[in-house]
């Protein structure tokens, strides 16, 4: 007994290791999501100012940066932003850091850059915290919900339909 008992702790730890990983890996295929999306938003961005101004070339008028553009330019900050912070959680996901002077991923513990030499600071490891979408929790209990519709319907027609059995008996 004693070898299958071993067997079983050691397929539950290779278990435990795998649905770690996948977790992890999932969460960071959405992040990369994440930063695809905003990075096609910041282009969608880039020509509208660019229509903007080429607009007010044509009509050879005067572009006043401050009050034409400074709305698509606060959103592509606050998307530019949001790209970082991914960037981070990805890393920290890894258990990488970046070099801040030559910005190459390295192993968050490293006391120097492997590729430029520079000594690096020390940081705390933290957890990381992936915040899924309102949309994705809304599909995700409108399928529950659909599920749970699915699963009474499907009782209330076995019951009617051991009624009518019991009732032709």
């Amino acid at each position: 007994m004693g070898f299958f008992d071993t067997l079983g702790k050691k397929a539950s730890e290779a278990y435990g290791v795998t649905a770690k990983k996948t977790g992890e890996l999932a969460k960071e295929a959405k992040l990369r999501m994440k930063i695809n999306e905003n990075k096609s938003n910041i282009n969608e961005l880039y020509l509208e100012i660019g229509k903007k101004v080429y607009e007010k070339h044509v009509k050879q008028e005067n572009i006043d940066i401050k009050s034409e553009l400074e709305e698509e330019c606060s959103k592509i900050d606050i998307l530019s932003s949001e790209i970082e912070s991914c960037l981070s959680s990805i890393l920290e996901l890894k258990n990488k850091k970046q070099c801040p002077k030559c910005f190459t991923e390295i192993d968050a513990d490293a006391a120097f850059c492997p590729k430029c030499g520079e000594k690096q600071e020390i940081v705390e490891a933290k957890e990381v915290e992936v915040l899924e979408n309102e949309e994705d929790n809304t599909k995700t209990e409108q399928a529950n919900s659909e599920s749970s519709q699915i699963e009474t319907n499907n009782a209330e027609t076995m019951n009617s339909n051991n009624n009518q059995e019991n009732n032709n008996n």
